[in-house]
């Protein structure tokens, strides 16, 4: 009985100690889960829209309390305006931001190097590549040679202060912008580019556990264990913005919206080009909100419009449609600072548009000057035959139509008249 009694005592004791010791794990664990790290996914060209993906992220990594921000990056390169925008942000966040080169596959090249760079860690997949910053410009255009040595010593010299704070390969990243020189994922961690090769997030996150960074001129350890990944998901709103904030969609946008304006004004009533094209305006417009637009190249292109217009109303023999042309061709190529329109799109673009503006403006002026074919002054000037004798009045069938018709001089059935004048529903008229 005794026996049976301390063995019951001994498997309450055992019991409660599981119990606490489930209870302790259990709150370590939430403890541990509490943290987020959020995920920044870039990819493509570095451009206005991705800076503010950035800097909103970074934001909402603040609002949330996040321990740690990843920034998924597969990029070509991009603006270096937009480029210089993202460096300042990560280089000025009070959370720890870690640039991921991934997945296998992807890429940092030109632009995407110094965003890499700047991280307070920098990682990339198995299978990428970081490289090739030689600037140029939009669309793989090179610099010419004088400005070219500007930007080039310019940004060699922005690089290697970030290298230097961020205790990387400065030398490397100078020689990447001045020789274009690119390296796999490996090469960079031997070059001591980037601090790490990681095949995917949860493999990042394992190798930052530990790791000291100086965050704001302090000294962070980086604890991933138990992290909860969260994704940054962009609103309708900026998911738009991003889409069109690429130049050659704007000016596509733009002129789009221009020609269905300039229609609904030249042949007012159709609707439908006025809609579509107050549509596309407004749009393009949002869009250069993000975009470094000249308002010169814009004004040229407004001014094209008027020209065409003005050829509506102005005999000039073609000149305003050649001078609208011109205007437009320098527009285009103006409208961008820093940037310019593809040229495979602009010469099309402004061959239809400019096209469509002539073809209109000419059957508006063939409107505008032809006859009127109806009413009053449609019916001046028709040639009638006089159905009923006139003396002084009389009936004549003209235009499809029987008429009182009225005459100075006697005109006998059958004869042809021709109209002079109208007053109300009678008309003069005489022999022919």
């Amino acid at each position: 009985m005794v026996e049976s009694f301390s063995y019951m005592k001994i498997r309450i004791h055992l019991f409660a100690v599981v119990v606490l010791l489930c209870s302790i794990f259990s709150l370590a664990s939430t403890g541990l889960a509490s943290g987020k790290a959020l995920v920044i996914e870039l990819e493509g060209a570095i451009n206005p829209a991705s800076a503010m993906v950035l800097e909103r992220g970074l934001e909402k990594a603040r609002k949330i309390d996040a321990k740690l921000v990843i920034v998924r990056l597969d990029t070509p390169g991009g603006l270096g305006s937009s480029m210089r925008s993202m460096v300042k942000a990560i280089m000025n966040s009070p959370i720890p931001v870690v640039v991921w080169v991934g997945p296998s596959g992807a890429g940092a090249a030109s632009a995407g190097v110094l965003v890499t760079i700047a991280a307070h860690v920098a990682a990339m997949a198995p299978g990428t590549n970081i490289g090739a910053a030689h600037p140029v410009l939009a669309g793989g255009k090179d610099i010419g040679k004088t400005m070219s040595e500007k930007v080039v010593n310019d940004m060699a010299s922005y690089a290697r202060g970030i290298a230097k704070q961020r205790g990387r390969n400065g030398e490397w990243v100078e020689k990447a912008i001045r020789e274009s020189v690119s390296i796999t994922a490996e090469e960079a961690v031997k070059k001591h580019v980037v601090d790490l090769v990681a095949p995917d997030i949860q493999g990042l996150l394992k190798a930052l556990n530990g790791r000291q960074v100086e965050v704001s001129d302090r000294q962070v350890k980086l604890n991933t264990t138990g992290l909860t990944l969260v994704y940054y998901r962009l609103g309708f709103r900026d998911r738009v913005l991003r889409i069109i904030s690429d130049p050659n969609i704007a000016y596509i946008l733009m002129m789009i919206g221009m020609a269905g304006l300039y229609f609904e004004l030249a042949h007012p009533g159709a609707i439908f080009p006025g809609v579509i094209g107050a549509i596309s305006l407004v749009l393009a417009f949002y869009s250069f909100q993000t975009l470094p637009v000249n308002y010169a190249g814009l004004l040229l292109i407004a001014l094209a419009i008027i020209f065409f217009i003005a050829e509506i109303k102005v005999t000039s023999y073609g000149m305003l449609s050649v001078g609208g042309i011109i205007s437009l061709i320098l527009g285009s190529i103006m409208l961008f600072e820093n940037m310019r329109v593809s040229l495979k799109l602009m010469a099309p673009t402004i061959a239809l548009v400019g096209g469509f503006f002539v073809i209109v403006a000419t059957l508006a002026f063939r409107a505008y000057r032809s006859k009127p074919k109806s009413g009053m002054e449609g019916l001046i000037g028709e040639v009638g035959t006089v159905k009923q004798r006139i003396d002084p009045e009389g009936l004549v069938f003209v235009h499809g139509e029987y008429w009182r018709a009225v005459s100075p001089e006697p005109i006998d059935e059958g004869e042809k008249v021709r109209v002079e004048n109208m007053e109300g529903l009678v008309l003069k008229v005489k022999r022919v």
